[in-house]
C-alpha cells in the first residue's frame, strides 16, 4: 500500500518538480528500510544492542557502566529479583567476603581494597558497609544490598525471564529464547551468569548413595551420632564440616589434592580460615581426618543400613581396569586391615563446587569450555570474548578462566574490575571511546605514579592481572596514563585501547614467585625483606616498573610480561604504603630518569630562579612547574636539610649563607 501511494502521488501533475524529488527519496528510503528488515530474522521480541544475561552482581556492574554510557541494554534475570543465586547459597548463609568498615582512611579508591563486597559506583550510600556491621555479612544482606543497587541506578532488568537457548542465526545477531517461548535479539551478548551448576562427578559406583551440597540438611540434629563422609576440599567443603562437627561421630574428608590455605597461596579461593576449624581437629587427634584420594575411582554400597566403601586398588591394578569400568560385583570387598575408611559412613556428602552451564547455548553460539583444571570455565580471550563465538563475551565469575588460581577474578572485589575494564573495551571497540586516560606533565609523574600507587584498588585486587601503562610521549614533555588495563592486552594494545604504543611503563603489583608452595614456611622470620637493593626478592605484595623502547609481540605466558629494556621492583612495604624517600621514592625517581633521559629532581623557587638566568636548557620541574607559575616552594634551611640528604632535591645556593635577591633590581 506504501509503495503505491507513493507511486500514485509522483504520478500526478499537481505535484511540483521539488515536491516529487523529495516524494523520490522517500520511496527509496522505504524500500531500503523493507530490504533490510526482510532480510534479517524476525527474532519475535524486542531489538538490544547488547543482552546481558544474569542479574546477579556481574550482571547488575555491567548494567550499571552500560547504563551511565547510555547504552540500549537489557538484563534477563530467571527470578523474581537480583542475586538469585545467593537466595540459596552459600547454603549455611555466612559470606566468606570481608567487610571491613574501618580503615583509618577517608580514601575511597583506598578503602575499595578492603571492601569484598560493594560494587563499583558513583553513590557512596552504596557501599556494603552502610548495611552490615559483621566482618563477614550475612547473605541476606547481600541480596538487600543488590537490590538496592538495581533499583538506585534504575538498571533495566526483565525478571521471570529463563533463558533456555542462545542462538547466533547471523554474523550481527543474537536469538535468545526464554522458558515461555519468548524471543529476544541483540547484536552483543554477555553472559553472566556466575557458575551455579554444582559439579557431580560420577563414583564407579554408588552415586545415589551421596547427597548433593545442594541438597543437604541444614539441621544439624539429622547429624547427630551419625559418621560422616565429606567429598571435596574447597570452602563448601569445609563450611560444611564446621556447621555439622558439632553434632557427628567424626567427620571424615577426602579430596584429590592437598589442603590450600589462602593465607599460604594468596589465592582467595583456596581454603579460608573462618572454615578451617577440622584442620585443628584433624591434627589435634580429636577422630576427624582428611584423605588424599580420586573421588571418581570412589565405590560405595550400602549394606546394613550403613554406606561402606568399596576399593581394592590392587585388584584393580592386576585387572587393569579403570574403576568406572567395573561394577559392583568386580570387588571383592578385601581390604588391607589397616585401611584408613574400613568403617562404614551413614551420610556421605558432595561438596565439590560449581561449574559453568554451557547447555543454553546453541551450536550456531557455542561455548567452548577451558581444559583440565579450567574446565568449569568458558574459555576466553584477554578481551573476555568467547574462543568459540564472535561477539559473546562472559563478565563476572565465569570470567575467571583469565586468572584462575592467580588472582581473585572469580570473586565481586575482582571482578567489579575486571567488568570495567570489559566495558571500556567494548566501548573502544563497538563504540570508538578509547580508553579512559590522562595526561601528565612529565615533571609530575612521578607524584602522579606514588599518589596512584598508595590508592589504587583495581590492580591490588586483581594483581597481576590489570595493570596500569604510561605511555611516554616522543617529546619527553608529556606522559598519558592509562588505568587497569588487561596484562595480556599488551600485545594487542591498540585493539583493546586504542592507542598505539611506542615508548611505555607497565606497572604491575606482584607477589613473590617463590613465595608458597608444598614444604614453604610463610610464617618464617625471614619472609619478607626491607631492604631496597634487596627489591626483587619481596614476597609480599609490591609493585613492578616494566619499561619498554618498542611494543612487544607476545608474553612470555598469559600473565607474564617478557624480559623489559628496564626493570625496577620497589621493595616490599610492611604497611603496603610506597611512600619512604629512601626506600621508595628515590628508587623510581631514577629509574624514571632512566627511561625518559630527563633529571626529575624537584627544585625550590630559588633554584630554578637561578636555572633560568645561568643556563639555556632546564630540568622539567622548573620548566613546567616554575616557569609556568605554578606553586614552588621558597626554601628555607629547616626545609632543605631532609630534602637534599635524601636525594628528592637539590642544593644550588649557599643555604648556610643565603643571598638575597633584588627582584625589582632584575625586573
Amino acid at each position: 500500500m506504501f509503495r503505491y501511494v507513493l507511486a500514485h502521488s509522483l504520478r500526478r501533475r499537481s505535484v511540483t518538480m521539488t515536491t516529487r524529488t523529495l516524494l523520490a527519496c522517500i520511496y527509496l528510503a522505504a524500500l531500503a528500510v523493507l530490504a533490510a528488515s526482510a532480510s534479517e530474522p524476525d527474532s519475535g521480541g524486542v531489538d538490544h544492542e547488547y543482552c546481558i544475561i544474569g542479574a546477579g552482581p556481574g550482571g547488575l556492574q555491567m548494567g550499571y557502566y552500560m547504563e551511565r554510557a547510555k547504552r540500549d541494554y537489557i538484563i534477563l534475570e530467571r527470578e523474581s529479583s537480583p542475586g538469585s543465586f545467593y537466595q540459596k547459597y552459600p547454603r549455611h548463609r555466612k559470606l566468606i567476603s570481608i567487610n571491613k568498615r574501618f580503615t583509618g582512611k577517608d580514601n575511597p579508591e583506598f578503602n575499595m581494597r578492603h571492601d569484598w563486597n560493594s560494587l563499583l559506583s558513583d553513590d557512596s550510600s552504596l557501599l556494603m558497609r552502610h548495611y552490615s556491621k559483621d566482618f563477614f555479612p550475612h547473605v541476606d544482606t547481600m541480596l538487600k544490598y543488590l537490590g538496592d543497587f538495581a533499583t538506585k541506578f534504575d538498571l533495566k532488568i526483565k525478571y521471570q525471564t529463563n533463558i533456555v537457548d542462545v542462538d547466533k542465526p547471523s554474523e550481527k545477531m543474537f536469538v535468545l529464547k526464554d522458558s515461555n517461548d519468548n524471543h529476544y535479539s541483540c547484536r552483543y551478548l554477555i553472559a553472566a551468569t556466575g557458575i551455579w551448576v554444582p559439579n557431580k562427578p560420577d563414583l564407579a559406583a554408588g552415586n545415589d548413595l551421596v547427597t548433593g551440597y545442594e541438597d543437604m540438611s541444614l539441621n544439624t540434629t539429622d547429624y547427630e551420632g551419625k559418621t560422616v563422609l565429606i567429598l571435596g576440599r574447597g570452602n563448601s567443603a569445609y563450611e560444611t564440616a564446621d556447621h555439622i562437627v558439632s553434632s557427628t561421630n567424626l567427620i571424615h574428608m577426602l579430596a584429590r589434592s592437598r589442603v590450600r590455605l589462602s593465607w599460604a597461596t594468596h589465592y582467595v579461593g583456596d581454603l579460608r580460615a573462618l572454615n578451617n576449624n577440622l584442620l585443628d581437629t584433624y591434627q589435634l587427634k580429636s577422630l576427624d581426618a582428611m584423605l588424599e584420594a580420586s573421588v571418581s575411582s570412589l565405590a560405595l554400597k550400602k549394606i546394613n543400613g550403613k554406606i561402606w566403601v568399596l576399593t581394592d586398588e590392587i585388584e584393580e591394578q592386576e585387572e587393569g581396569k579403570h574403576p568406572s569400568q567395573k561394577k559392583e560385583s568386580d570387588y571383592s570387598g578385601e581390604l588391607p586391615d589397616n585401611f584408613a575408611m574400613r568403617e562404614p559412613y551413614d551420610i556421605v556428602l558432595r561438596c565439590l563446587g560449581f561449574k559453568f552451564d554451557p547447555s543454553i547455548f546453541g551450536s550456531r553460539a557455542p561455548v567452548e569450555m577451558g581444559k583440565g583444571r579450567l574446565s568449569k570455565y568458558p574459555a576466553v580471550k584477554p578481551t573476555y570474548e568467547s574462543f568459540s563465538t564472535k561477539d559473546l563475551y562472559i563478565a563476572g565469575t565465569a570470567g575467571h578462566y583469565r586468572d584462575f588460581r592467580k588472582s581473585s577474578g572469580a570473586f565481586i572485589h575482582g571482578f567489579r574490575y575486571t567488568i570495567r575494564a570489559l566495558h571500556r573495551y567494548l566501548e573502544w571497540a563497538n563504540h570508538g571511546v578509547r580508553w579512559p586516560s590522562q595526561t601528565v606533565q612529565i615533571s609530575d609523574l612521578m607524584q602522579h605514579i606514588l599518589t596512584r600507587l598508595n590508592e589504587m584498588s583495581g590492580p591490588y585486587q586483581m594483581f597481576g592481572i590489570l595493570v596500569d601503562v604510561i605511555m611516554l610521549d616522543d617529546s619527553g614533555n608529556f606522559a598519558r596514563y592509562l588505568q587497569e588495563v588487561p596484562i595480556d592486552c599488551i600485545p594487542a594494545f591498540g585493539r583493546c585501547t586504542g592507542y598505539k604504543l611506542s615508548k611505555y611503563i607497565v606497572i604491575n603489583l606482584e607477589y613473590g614467585r617463590n613465595f608458597s608452595g608444598p614444604g614453604k614456611d610463610v610464617f618464617s622470620s625471614e619472609r619478607a625483606t626491607g631492604e631496597p637493593s634487596e627489591a626483587d626478592e619481596s614476597n609480599f605484595l609490591h609493585p613492578v616498573f616494566y619499561y619498554y623502547e618498542k611494543p612487544i609481540r607476545k608474553m612470555q605466558s598469559p600473565t607474564r610480561l617478557p624480559l623489559p629494556d628496564h626493570l625496577l621492583h620497589l621493595v616490599e612495604d610492611f604497611l603496603t604504603s610506597w611512600d619512604a624517600p629512601n626506600s621508595h621514592i628515590l628508587p623510581l625517581r631514577r629509574f624514571l630518569e632512566d627511561v625518559t633521559q630527563e633529571d626529575l629532581r624537584s627544585f625550590f623557587a630559588e633554584t630554578c630562579f637561578k636555572y633560568a638566568l645561568t643556563h639555556a636548557d632546564l630540568p622539567k620541574f622548573c620548566e613546567q612547574q616554575y616557569l609556568t607559575g605554578r606553586s614552588v616552594l621558597i626554601s628555607t634551611p629547616k626545609l632543605i636539610g631532609p630534602v637534599v640528604d635524601r636525594g628528592m632535591g637539590d642544593k644550588v645556593f649557599d643555604y648556610e649563607q643565603p643571598k638575597p635577591v633584588d627582584l625589582d633590581a632584575l625586573v
